[in-house]
């Protein structure tokens, strides 16, 4: 994709205080400061093929996707950029992954490298090959522009050995690094090189006894049968250890831009501080803060407490997911399925308001760094909490009914001139059936609640066609102030509780003009009858 990118938006992108900006200006000053500017820009993801894909692997590419577009913005393309996804899939399978098949397979093949371990799926020639075919296709789904990388590859053709040469002349320094922040049993063991036995095939944690820098070679004791081997650290016949690895991978692929979670900050660090050893620049990034589950607790891959993204886009749009996202990434945010319909509703408002802002309001407007500068034109006239509403009280999970309402409301909305609303006619349906429906609770009114109920529905009753939600919700203030209420938040809290069978809802006076006056008086004059409600 080429961008043409003017002058007046990179003037505006200077002052913009959207964090992509923050960080592409971090970005520049380094660039400027550097002895010699790259031809090529790099920014990397990484990621770890020991599980499949997640939701954090999302969150990472896409911010870092952001950045890397505010800094193609406030540069004007004066660099080319890349974006590399990397996958370190020469790691040693420590423990076997719950949720894969055949485990009793992967347990013979522990501490090889994953691009060794057979596939318990059966499809790809290894588990590595498998997960990093899976990242892959994740990533293609949303459509990002990337490169794969894989550290397999990087460190088997040579790509990395002029770098794990320059680790093993400054072993001693490195180590100096690394030993004071480790306890006495790892310290007497620690390497920054992980031999890969010629025997076993096995990724080994083990002290070195001697090196050779002239050789390029590294010599250990094999920890079963306690054979002297050497080793040249070239070719694929060691792995970096996590520290170490992280900054030969920055300085062999000169890196400028990587982001990691906040449980990394000292890796960051001290990958820094050997990136430095070796007489490199570390890259620019920024550390995010990690999400937690609606107990306010980290969330845990093992635990499979929070949100995947599969059971995210099964309730809403990626979009949506890309905006989460997008907001405050240094807080610590809940991810839980009650955060999905706000999410939605926040996207389509940026969305709407898009269009009428001026550029420096643009620039700062989270739909511009979602779209990489070019947001699609989109007109929703209801919201989601609108729509999961109607679907409530309607009672109806058929989306052709629903069509009907909207229709009704929205005079020529149609499916086909509005595919976004229709995909979230499809969203509100799922989500209602799956979490709203269950937990819905109707309770009879008191007696100062039906007294105002048989108000409103005597208001409603003189209303005139065609009225508008504005003047309905004018009335249902009205009503509300007339009867004692000690605030107006009760008597809404009644409306949604009694009609809805749910504490909080939508602006009230849209919603009966979305479902329509004379079936709100419906609900009302069966709870008048004592008929009662039901979600069934």
């Amino acid at each position: 994709m080429t961008y043409q990118f003017d002058e007046k938006t990179a003037a505006l992108a200077q002052d913009s205080k959207a964090w992509p900006f923050d960080e592409a200006r971090k970005l520049i000053k380094r660039l400027e400061k550097l002895p010699e500017h790259p031809e090529t820009v790099l920014f990397e993801t990484g990621y770890g093929p020991s599980g499949l894909p997640h939701i954090g692997t999302f969150g990472e590419v896409a911010r870092t996707a952001m950045v890397r577009h505010a800094f193609r913005v406030l540069s004007q393309d004066k660099w080319p950029t890349r974006l590399i996804c990397f996958s370190d899939d020469m790691d040693g399978l420590r423990k076997v992954p719950d949720n894969v098949p055949n485990q009793e397979q992967l347990a013979e093949h522990l501490d090889r490298p994953l691009t060794s371990v057979p596939d318990p799926f059966g499809t790809h020639d290894s588990f590595g090959a498998h997960n990093n075919a899976r990242l892959m296709a994740f990533l293609d789904t949303f459509g990002f522009e990337y490169e794969f990388f894989s550290a397999t590859d990087c460190y088997k053709s040579g790509r990395f050995d002029e770098t794990l040469l320059k680790i093993l002349k400054a072993y001693d320094q490195v180590m100096n690094v690394i030993l004071p922040t480790l306890g006495e049993a790892r310290r007497a063991t620690y390497s920054p090189f992980l031999p890969v036995c010629p025997r076993t095939g096995k990724v080994l944690q083990v002290p070195m006894i001697a090196r050779d820098e002239a050789a390029g070679t590294i010599t250990y004791n094999d920890p079963e049968t306690g054979d002297e081997m050497t080793t040249p650290v070239t070719g694929g016949a060691v792995k970096c250890q996590w520290k170490a690895d992280w900054a030969m991978r920055w300085v062999a692929l000169g890196i400028d831009y990587e982001m990691a979670g906040k449980d990394l900050i000292d890796s960051v660090r001290l990958s820094g501080a050997i990136a430095r050893i070796l007489r490199a620049v570390p890259p620019e990034g920024f550390s995010y803060e990690l999400f937690l589950d609606e107990n306010a607790e980290k969330i845990s891959k093992s635990r499979g407490n929070g949100l995947t993204i599969e059971e995210w886009l099964t309730y809403a749009s990626p979009e949506s997911l890309s905006l989460y996202m997008f907001q405050s990434p240094r807080k610590a945010k809940r991810l839980y399925f009650d955060v999905i319909p706000k999410a939605v509703d926040e996207y389509v408002t940026h969305l709407a308001n898009y269009p009428a802002q001026e550029t420096d309001k643009r620039l700062a407007n989270p739909v511009w760094h979602i779209h990489s500068g070019a947001p699609p034109e989109a007109e929703l006239p209801i919201s989601f909490n609108l729509l999961l509403n109607l679907v409530s009280a309607s009672n109806s999970e058929d989306a052709d009914v629903l069509w009907g309402f909207i229709r009704r409301y929205a005079h020529g909305a149609s499916a086909q001139e509005h595919p976004l609303l229709d995909h979230l006619v499809g969203y509100a349906i799922r989500y209602f059936h799956d979490f709203v429906k269950p937990n819905k609770a109707y309770r009879s009114p008191s007696d100062t609640e039906r007294a105002a109920l048989a108000e409103l529905d005597a208001k409603l009753a003189e209303l005139p066609a065609g009225v508008t939600g504005q003047d309905i919700q004018t009335i249902v203030y009205e009503v509300g102030k007339a009867h004692d209420f000690e605030n107006l938040r009760d008597w809404f809290k009644a409306l949604y509780e009694v009609l809805l069978g749910q504490s909080q809802g939508p602006r009230f006076g849209n919603f009966v003009e979305l479902y329509g006056v004379e079936e709100t008086r419906g609900l009302i004059g069966k709870v008048l009858r004592g008929e009662g409600l039901s979600s069934a």
